[in-house]
């Protein structure tokens, strides 16, 4: 298998191409998967320092494992849309995998993918093809709950040594079978309402339908191995059949390239497809005529073969409502052909490369920026937890010291005096036991109110009452309503439980204040949790499915098996965001909750070791200057840690900046400096 090194995050202009090895979205992408594999190992030195040192509570533990998660399982899915010969097949393997040197996905003329197909790479699973049989509809389970129930899936091994026996493996998905009106009208390949819409009838009655209903590759290809997804979709009947693919895959992916024909422009089957499943993300949306070698006519000069491929890109643009610069003219069969005979002339010619950068500057930095804001923070909260918790461990030492200085020359009186003053101190700190065990009720009875509306097993509360209204709504298209004010009673839940978190963080706020005056603890609340990414994804939710309660899609929706489905694609989605929202507020709570336990347990160990150190000094005066000076040391190996993590924060955020300057997206200057207003002051002085 022939692979190219990886390229400079970002793929060059189309113009600036050499002669000697053509840039692709393929080396961006490389590129930035070894960006994301280097900041897997810079925060894996932080997490390292700091678990080696006992630097990390379980809060910061937790976060440090969610964000290794996020890195390493980051995915990128791009989704291709068209109906059946425009050569979407052939599009994929010119831009993801022709270095492979063999075509990945069958591409012969007429219908080939049959059914959708994803692409992938599972490192836990041998190289297969795995095949969900159409029957599966009948049952009414959604793809969501098939992917994990593996005695319904068939299971094809590929052999990705020998090219031929991969191919014949791979042409499974093209498979069909015949079948009765009544059995592809209860399959979803067949509409009495919508007649004109359906496939071609036999001599004997019958309909040709998929043989499948969803296909899953796992092949061992670099792009997938890091993190690419590629969704192959087949056919207006193939969309409108699957509520999944319309509700969750295409909605999900990162981006949509819609494959038309240079040949045909926008047909009906095309027009529709972009109006009920693309066309409200348009800007996340890339739109392609292919087959552009079609229109060459040797009675043309290429002038005029050129202005009509302008006039067809324009026309295509107004009639799909986009811009003329999302609309990409080409030949994926000459690209795929030029990038295995490595003829980068013919490349530029196929007009490949110009899409190729389009993805390259606009979805690679994206994905980068979104991960780079995750790293970010996370350093940020990490950083200024571990400097409470030094800054306090400081202080402690510091007022140690202190009080011994204080002993030099002094009698033994005096370190009776001292023993029984450690003693009182004690006695006082110990009173703070009962405030702190009030200060868990009330904090304990006020999480459980914020997360009254949170719990994933509410929602089946609200469902079967949209069910209800929408069976009698829909035919009257009051469906768009009844699932507004769902949503609405939704938000109301999320803007709830964002009130009561605020309510939260107030009173720990005033209640750390006095706890930090009377008993000298160095309690911060952290920062109001942000409840806007969940606001969003519900909102997204809203956008994705109130496209289903248009006129075009009403007689489905009423149809009771796909309301069904309909109804557990919702549930799917919807717990997602609601269990995220309620684990994140759990988090953010137990993070106070841990800061009070660790200082807790931090100051009892410090009164300690003060009578410990006492009680030495009383039977040896020369315990005196030796305690002073373990206590100097043991003050200089904590400011050595506190400047360590600091290195490692600073050089994790660093590298995570680097993609998005490299991808050309501008970005905020990084900010990397400590809250000062969270870190004690003995330490302030230390970082100054």
């Amino acid at each position: 298998m022939r692979y190219h090194a990886p390229a400079p995050f970002g793929v060059p202009r189309p113009e600036a191409l050499t002669t000697s090895s053509p840039p692709s979205f393929a080396s961006g992408f490389d590129a930035l998967a070894a960006w994301r594999s280097t900041l897997g190992r810079r925060l894996d030195d932080l997490a390292r320092f700091l678990t080696e040192h006992e630097l990390a509570d379980a809060p910061t533990r937790a976060q440090l494992a969610s964000l290794r998660e996020r890195i390493a399982q980051e995915k990128l899915v791009v989704a291709f849309v068209a109906e059946f010969s425009r050569g979407k097949s052939e599009l994929i393997n010119a831009i993801f995998f022709a270095d492979t040197g063999r075509r990945v996905l069958p591409a012969t003329p007429g219908r080939t993918t049959m059914c959708p197909v994803e692409l992938g790479w599972d490192g836990d699973e041998q190289p297969a093809l795995a095949l969900l049989p159409i029957e599966t509809r009948l049952e009414g389970h959604s793809l969501a709950e098939l992917r994990t129930s593996a005695k319904h899936w068939t299971i094809v091994s590929l052999d990705v040594e020998d090219p031929e026996k991969l191919s014949n493996a791979l042409l499974e998905v093209m498979r069909t079978r015949w079948a009765s009106r009544d059995d592809a009208r209860a399959l979803g390949f067949w509409s009495d309402e919508r007649p004109d819409d359906n496939p071609p009838v036999d001599d004997q009655g019958r309909v040709e339908v998929p043989a499948w209903r969803h296909a899953l590759i796992n092949y061992p290809h670099p792009l997938l191995k890091q993190g690419l997804i590629v969704l192959d979709t087949p056919g207006l009947n193939a969309i409108g059949a699957e509520p999944e693919l319309t509700l969750s895959l295409l909605p999900s992916a990162h981006a949509t390239v819609f494959i038309l024909g240079a040949d045909t422009g926008v047909t009906k089957s095309d027009l529709e497809i972009w109006r009920d499943h693309l066309g409200a993300h348009a800007m996340a949306r890339y739109v392609v005529l292919n087959k552009i070698d079609a229109l060459a006519d040797p009675l043309s000069t290429p002038e005029e073969v050129a202005e009509q491929i302008d006039l067809q890109q324009r026309d295509t643009a107004r009639t799909l409502g986009v811009p003329v610069e999302r609309v990409f003219p080409l030949s994926a069969r000459q690209a795929l052909a030029a990038r295995v005979d490595g003829d980068p002339d013919a490349l530029a010619t196929s007009r490949l490369p110009e899409l190729e950068y389009a993805l390259g500057q606009e979805l690679l930095p994206q994905r980068a920026a979104v991960l780079e804001s995750v790293v970010r923070d996370a350093a940020r909260q990490i950083e200024n937890n571990v400097a409470r918790r030094l800054g306090d461990g400081r202080r402690q030492f510091a007022e140690q010291m202190l009080e011994l200085r204080g002993l030099r020359g002094k009698s033994g009186a005096k370190v009776r005096l001292m023993l029984e003053r450690v003693d009182a101190e004690t006695r006082e700190f110990e009173q703070c036991t009962s405030r702190l065990q009030a200060l868990r009720t009330v904090h304990s009875r006020m999480l459980k109110d914020a997360l009254v509306g949170l719990p994933s097993d509410r929602l089946p509360d609200e469902l079967p009452t949209l069910q209800k209204t929408l069976t009698a709504a829909i035919p009257k298209l009051g469906g768009k309503k009844a699932f507004g004010e769902l949503c609405g009673r939704l938000r109301a839940l999320l803007e709830r439980a964002e009130r009561k978190s605020g309510e939260i963080r107030e009173m720990l706020d005033g209640t750390f204040a006095k706890l930090n005056a009377e008993f000298g603890f160095s309690l911060v609340a952290a920062q109001p949790m942000d409840f806007s990414r969940f606001h969003t994804e519900l909102a997204e939710i809203e956008t994705s499915y109130t496209r289903f309660f248009g006129l075009g899609q009403a007689l489905r929706l009423a149809q009771p098996g796909f309301m069904e489905q309909f109804r557990r694609m919702l549930m799917s989605k919807l717990r997602v965001v609601f269990e995220s929202a309620s684990a994140e507020l759990e988090m953010w709570n137990k993070s106070a909750s841990a800061q009070v336990d660790s200082q807790l347990r931090e100051r009892r160990r410090a009164f300690r070791r003060r009578r410990e150190a006492l009680e030495r000094i009383q039977g040896a005066a020369g315990e005196l200057e030796q305690r002073i000076g373990e206590l100097e040391s043991q003050d200089r190996r904590l400011q050595s840690y506190l400047t360590r993590t600091v290195e490692l924060c600073y050089a994790l955020c660093a590298h995570a900046e680097t993609a998005g300057s490299a991808g050309g997206v501008a970005r905020p200057g990084l900010d990397l400096t400590l809250d000062l207003s969270t870190v004690p002051a003995p330490l302030r002085q230390a970082t100054a």
